[in-house]
Order: structure tokens, then sequence, then C-alpha cells
């Protein structure tokens, strides 16, 4: 069964409105390939994004993802030596966590003879991050629908999303915890903004379905968390009018943030330059990114 790689794509969450429930994946991978430890311990070793950060040992992220499969599974995982090529960055709201929990599920998957499904790969992902949103595009590709049961089953809808839209990422220098991204939020909201965010979270799908992406110009509006995360950001507003007036569709904060995300049909680097020059003027730094649609989600290569 060794070696074998996989790519995994990140993803963006939300869309604006559809807080924990909407995804999408993204043409942006970390890559990983997985042998056998010939010296029988387990072993990571990082390149690119967080190449002096993430652990090395069996502490590592997608390490302690694989041991949960393998003791759903009822085995026990082998020593391996895992090597991730990682372009997706750390703490910037793109899923980078997420990868790491669907790859390491996969890996030992993989390892041990194919003995969970897709739905259950799935369900354990969700369990381990705490939430679909993320793990359900880099697993699925395309779009995700994604809510939570009482018991905390995934109940899902995975959809493409038309050809030629584009997601503009404007990554900045600094990092947002996501723990204090959701400390942010309010306990409580008003009964009108959460029927505001039900229908605009409804008519962004409907969008994405049904290709009449007009409406995004409204309907990607937000007043369940975007209102109290963007203090966290400086520049949001401006770096947000900067990529309208540019032509994009609309700009949302990707998954927790720091990045600011924009879906266009055309003008992509001319959005995204403009939301770069924004930021420079608040003495923010960001790499601009110009991304397909992913439509395959994680695949063995």
């Amino acid at each position: 069964m060794m070696p074998f790689s996989l790519k995994l794509p990140g993803s963006t969450s939300n869309l604006g409105p559809g807080f924990d429930v909407l995804g999408l994946s993204l043409g942006i991978y970390n890559r990983v390939t997985v042998e056998e430890a010939a010296d029988g311990v387990t072993r990571v070793c990082v390149e690119g994004e967080g190449r002096h950060r993430l652990p090395s040992d069996e502490s590592n992220l997608f390490v302690q993802a694989a041991s949960k499969a393998a003791e759903r599974i009822g085995k026990q995982l082998p020593p391996v030596h895992i090597k991730a090529e990682n372009a997706i960055p750390l703490e910037r709201g793109l899923g980078s966590s997420s990868t790491a929990i669907a790859g390491g599920i996969l890996a030992a998957n993989r390892l041990l003879g194919e003995r969970l499904g897709s739905d259950d790969i799935l369900q354990l992902a969700a369990e381990i991050e705490g939430h679909p949103d993320n793990v359900a595009p880099c697993i699925l590709g395309g779009l995700t629908v994604t809510s939570m049961d009482e018991s905390g089953h995934v109940v899902f809808v995975r959809a493409l999303a038309p050809d030629g839209l584009q997601a503009i990422v404007a990554i900045p220098d600094f990092e947002i915890k996501t723990e204090d991204a959701r400390n942010a939020l309010p306990d409580r909201v008003t009964h009108k903004d959460a029927v505001y965010n039900v229908g605009n979270a409804c008519l962004v799908t409907a969008a994405l379905l049904t290709g009449n992406l007009d409406v995004l110009s409204e309907a990607m509006e937000d007043r369940l968390h975007q209102p109290y995360r963007s203090d966290l950001i400086p520049g949001y507003h401006e770096v947000r009018a900067a990529a309208r007036e540019a032509g994009a569709l609309n700009v949302s904060i990707s998954g927790a943030g720091p990045t600011l995300f924009a879906l266009a049909t055309s003008e992509g680097d001319r959005i995204a330059e403009a939301m770069v020059a924004a930021w420079l003027l608040h003495g923010v730094s960001a790499t601009p990114r110009v991304l397909p649609i992913d439509t395959t989600g994680a695949v063995f290569e």
C-alpha cells in the first residue's frame, strides 16, 4: 500500500452569510506523501507553510487524525514517514487544519484496508475539527452545504459551482486565531438579523447552483459574524470596497479570517491588485492569489 501521495485542497467557509454552513473548495493545495517507516518511528517532515512551526512527531494534527481513524477502524496505525508540502498558510481562514485532518483520516483508511466509507470519513473529520464547513469541501470538492443534527451527525449536499467562477484571496501578513475570532461573536443575535442571514444564505446557495450570480452583490452580506470580526482586521472596509470597485461580485471574510475572499467571473488580477493596494494603505502586506474552484476534493496521486 505504500508509498502513496495525497493532494488536499484548501477551502473557504461561510461565503458571507452561510456561517458554519457553506463551504467552497479552492485550487490551492497541500500535498502529503506517506511511506513505511523503516526505523519504526513515525515522523513528519514539513516543507513550505508551517515548516518551522508544525510538529514533526506524533503530536502533528495529521498523525492525530490518522490515529483517530485507526481507532475508529479498530486497528493500530503502523509507523510511517510523512512528507508534507504545504502551500496553504496557517491560521489565515483557508482550511489548513482541515487538510491535515482529512489527509490523516484518508491515509489511515488507505493503510488499514479502506474500512471507512465516504460518509464515515466526513463524519470523523467533522468530529475532530468540531464543525464540517471546511472539512467537507476539502474532502468532497466543489460547493458544500452542511449541517449537524442534534446527535452530531453531518448532513450535507455537494454541488459544483458555475464554470468560470474565480476565487480571489488576499492573504495578509498577520494571523487571527480561530478562538479569538469565535470570542468576538456575541452570545445572542436578534430575530431580525437571524432571518436576514437565513435569507441571504439561501440566496447565495441558489445563485451558485443556478448561475444567477448577480444576486451575490447583495446576498453575500452578513449580520452574524462579519460585523464583529471586522474589528480584528485593519482596513477591512477599505479592502472590500476596493475589490468591489475593481469588479468583484462581493467580498467576505474567509472562514475565521483574516484572509479576505472575493468572487468574480473576470478581472481576477485587477481585483487582487486592488485588495493588496488598499491593505498597504493600512500598513498591511498581503499576498494575492486568483484561484479556480476545485472540483475534485482530496485525491490520491
